[in-house]
């Protein structure tokens, strides 16, 4: 495969952009390499700035659950930037998104649009204190809620990637509130609470343990976190950033049967333009400025072209058996997946939850990853970047580290499917 294109245009990057790249993990850092410089996307493929095409795992990370420029989105979008990019004034289409969101997530009242799930997360957790009078809040280990400071304590995603325990510039202070337990430990949440028993304000928490890999609840795990949380005056934050519209039409909540205080939101409902949100009960979200005291604004908050991407996106995914047939790809993968691990007798440990996925290949045979500390002590990222290489020649995309999740659309067809698992079967042959 011809990369000279990319391997010209990323070293002309490291020359202007820190690492040549906008955020970490795109550096293919942990698995080696030069990053692909994406020229166009259509579909479920992309193609380099060489003209190599790919099969599409990654879909920006989440939001393109349609697929590349899926022509409503791409309508509307153009449609909304022909009458104006943005006008820091109230518009009907954030009225539509708000109505279509509170519509399909069963626990929002209220809603408010940000920009990114980072300013999501950040927002929620000074509302929870706000609501509560309280300071300190919970975090799991492994669990990536964004980059802001208080929150870059034990995190997941590029930080696990990288080997970061934390990151330099965080001062101490800003993360003396921050309280860590182990994800899918129920007893060191209660510890916590039974040492803090009237100062945690909240716990946030990733349904689905996406940015360690792909780490599923235990049974009753997520429930027991919201009875806690309630049973000590605090809020339950469920980040949906990632699994919203994703672990089911109405996310991790409506998969899991969850009623969670505050829920986070990103990705999917901008339609692949940048977007956030924040949501929740009435009660709670009307302590936001200017109805209440907690304040936060944005300039381009509400943006109008992401409120029009995201609306295309949800009036499609809501059309009757669009999300069954994305989410029936993503059964068919995982399975196979499976069956091609099982053949070869390669260690590895696979999940899938609606149109989500993830594997890790493992260091034991006998070994299982339930959290953080064994996701960095089980999880073969060394034959990990082997595998991804191997597909990535035969033109097969997923994400360039072993920390991170999985993505299918409704473009993905089962012949994309099937030659991606036999691209699969033919890499292990090769590196085992």
């Amino acid at each position: 495969m011809d990369t000279s294109k990319s391997e010209t245009l990323f070293q002309r990057a490291q020359q202007v952009i820190p690492g040549g790249v906008n955020s970490p993990v795109r550096a293919f850092g942990s698995v080696g390499g030069t990053p692909r410089f994406i020229e166009k996307g259509q579909g479920a493929y992309i193609w380099d700035a060489d003209g190599n095409r790919y099969i599409d795992y990654v879909l920006s990370w989440g939001p393109l659950v349609l697929g590349h420029a899926f022509p409503a989105v791409v309508d509307a979008i153009q449609q909304t930037a022909a009458n104006g990019t943005s006008y820091g004034a109230p518009t009907e289409l954030e009225n539509q998104l708000a109505e279509l969101v509170i519509d399909i997530v069963p626990s929002i009242d209220m809603i408010r649009f940000v920009n990114s799930g980072t300013e999501a997360c950040m927002s929620a957790l000074r509302l929870a204190r706000a609501y509560t009078g309280r300071e300190k809040i919970i975090k799991f280990a492994g669990n990536y809620h964004g980059h802001a400071d208080m929150l870059l304590v034990q995190a997941g995603s590029g930080v696990a990637t990288f080997g970061l325990p934390d990151s330099p510039g965080v001062p101490g202070g800003t993360t003396a509130n921050t309280l860590i337990a182990p994800y899918n430990d129920l007893d060191a949440v209660r510890n916590l609470f039974e040492a803090n028993p009237d100062s945690i304000a909240a716990a946030i928490v990733e349904p689905i343990a996406a940015n360690m890999g792909f780490v599923l609840p235990d049974d009753g795990y997520l429930q027991g976190l919201i009875d806690l949380c309630h049973e000590y005056g605090a809020l339950l934050i469920l980040d949906e950033v990632m699994t919203g519209f994703r672990a089911s039409i109405g996310g991790a909540q409506q998969a899991f049967n969850l009623d969670p205080d505050i829920t986070t939101l990103g990705k999917v409902i901008g339609g692949g333009l940048p977007v956030g949100a924040y949501a929740g009960k009435r009660e709670i979200m009307q302590h936001v400025a200017p109805v209440g005291t907690m304040y936060q604004a944005g300039t381009l908050s509400g943006n109008p072209l992401a409120m029009a991407a995201g609306l295309a996106t949800l009036t499609e995914l809501r059309r009757e058996g669009v999300f069954e047939q994305i989410e029936s790809r993503a059964i068919q993968l995982a399975e196979g997946i499976r069956a091609v691990m099982a053949e070869f007798d390669v260690p590895a440990q696979v999940g899938q939850v609606g149109t989500m996925f993830g594997f890790y290949f493992l260091t034991q045979p006998l070994a299982s990853i339930h959290d953080y500390a064994s996701a960095k002590k089980f999880a073969d990222t060394d034959r990990y970047a082997q595998f991804f290489h191997g597909l990535l020649e035969e033109g097969v995309y997923l994400a360039p580290s072993q920390f991170e999740a999985g993505f299918l659309s409704s473009a993905h067809t089962e012949d994309d499917i099937d030659y991606t698992l036999a691209v699969m079967k033919s890499t292990l042959a090769s590196i085992i």
